[in-house]
């Protein structure tokens, strides 16, 4: 039996189509290795949204050359953003790679790997969803789902649109009929992604098309769905129906994400964000209104070409306003083909770094504050495994998105309740309450 050996760089989006790529390749006949040594197929699932993502995914191709001047017969295939980003180069860049595609072309690797001949392929056509494909899930209870590929935002740093494309959702009934099998199967919490899921269904046809809350409420009413979570919604579309149903619905986990990018109205119009720092306040203030103890996270970008100390500061003071629960803190680097890396005004780096370590600082401050609220509560926590800390303890999330380190009995997969006794400004600690545990 072949094996395969997938590494994954980046978002959420990207460790869902790994996923599709392992059942795909699965069905093939394909065994799963340990390690890059022990495969005859060597997959690397890309991103391109920094740079950092660049340099450290070069570095592992450097590995798997080596691999394959050992063995020729080895086949190594470049998937994801990068791929689709310098699709034009790839070969010439690194003529061992065997076959290269980009997000919308998975499927094309089955086609690949069936051909009579192995000779170098590119397939970066947008078209297909992973979410059509058959999934390796990393843990059987947990379960990503894609509700739309693309993204009709235009921001000035980003290279997604030009790596995914267009906005597509997918159709609903095949959404509902995929969660329905996912929770059949012993799935207790989804998580739905898109580069924007609160604008789906705008694109599908008018008899097919529902929103995006009203997607989250027929999830809700699926058998076995004991948590829904989602990622990544933008500001300009968070409506008040979405957080009536964070509210109303028992499933919905009381966490959000919401990109912040800067506290600047004036960065925000430079990066096309389309809100201002105003409509940012007004969407947290909704949200505190309607979910009172929601959990809130945000990704930050310090150091945009032309931010100024001013612009800075109005970051800070949006920090300070909102107290995020905990923040994805980002330094600009400019990315190839974006408007932003044609912009004045660049940013020395060592001034991107001093902003860096205040803005970490004052987040890391909030959070912590944020997090002992939860100190003397009994949560739920939905166990994933061993501790990564303490191989005696327990390892979970609770519905805030926090990580939970406890002492108890249950199994991973089982809702349990936990006595929270003490919080650092990223995980919580406790005790499993035994007389309150929840029924697995």
């Amino acid at each position: 039996m072949p094996k395969y050996h997938v590494t994954t760089f980046g978002c959420q989006m990207n460790e869902h189509d790994s996923e599709r790529m392992k059942g795909m390749l699965e069905s093939l006949g394909y065994a799963e290795a340990a390690e890059q040594d022990d495969a005859d197929l060597i997959l690397f699932n890309t991103c391109s949204i920094r740079e950092t993502a660049d340099s450290k995914f070069v570095g592992h191709l450097g590995h798997a050359k080596r691999l394959k001047n050992e063995d020729p017969s080895r086949v190594v295939g470049v998937g994801g953003c990068w791929a689709q980003s310098v699709k034009d180069e790839v070969f010439e860049q690194f003529p061992f790679v065997d076959v290269a595609f980009g997000p919308g072309q998975v499927h094309k690797l089955a086609e690949f790997l069936n051909s009579d001949s192995l000779t170098a392929q590119g397939y970066f056509e947008f078209e297909g969803f992973t979410g059509d494909l058959p999934a390796h899930r990393e843990r059987e209870f947990q379960g990503w789902v894609q509700i739309s590929v693309g993204c009709n935002c235009v921001c000035s740093y980003c290279i997604v649109p030009s790596t995914r494309g267009r906005e597509v959702s997918r159709d609903p009934d095949d959404l509902i009929r995929e969660i329905a099998t996912m929770a059949g199967d012993g799935v207790r919490e989804v998580t739905l992604l898109g580069q924007n899921v609160n604008s789906y269904g705008r694109d599908l046809e008018k008899s097919r098309r529902i929103s995006f809350a009203e997607l989250l409420r027929e999830i809700d009413a699926i058998d076995g769905v004991d948590r829904i979570r989602y990622t990544s919604p933008h500001p300009k579309d968070m409506r008040e129906d979405v957080l009536r149903a964070h509210a109303e619905l028992p499933a919905l986990c009381e966490h959000i994400h919401l990109p912040l990018q800067s506290g600047s109205s004036a960065v925000l119009k430079a990066m096309k964000r389309t809100y201002d720092r105003e409509r940012f306040e007004d969407r947290v203030r909704l949200i505190r209104e309607f979910v009172p103890d929601c959990a809130l996270s945000t990704d930050i970008i310090v150091g945009f070409p032309g931010e100024t100390d001013a612009d800075f500061e109005q970051t800070l003071e949006v920090v300070e306003a909102t107290s995020f629960d905990s923040a994805f803190t980002f330094v600009y680097s400019p990315r190839r083909g974006t408007v932003a890396a044609e912009l004045p005004d660049q940013v020395p780096h060592e001034v991107k770094r001093e902003r860096m370590a205040r803005l970490v600082g004052l987040v890391q401050q909030h959070a912590l504050q944020r997090a002992h609220r939860f100190v003397g509560r009994d949560i739920e926590v939905l166990v994933e495994g061993a501790s990564r800390t303490d191989a005696a303890k327990l390892r979970g999330r609770s519905r805030h998105n926090k990580v939970v380190n406890f002492g108890g009995l249950a199994g991973a997969g089982e809702l349990t309740t936990v006595t929270v006794e003490s919080a650092t400004s990223q995980t919580l600690a406790g005790t499993e309450s035994l007389t309150a545990r929840a029924v697995a």
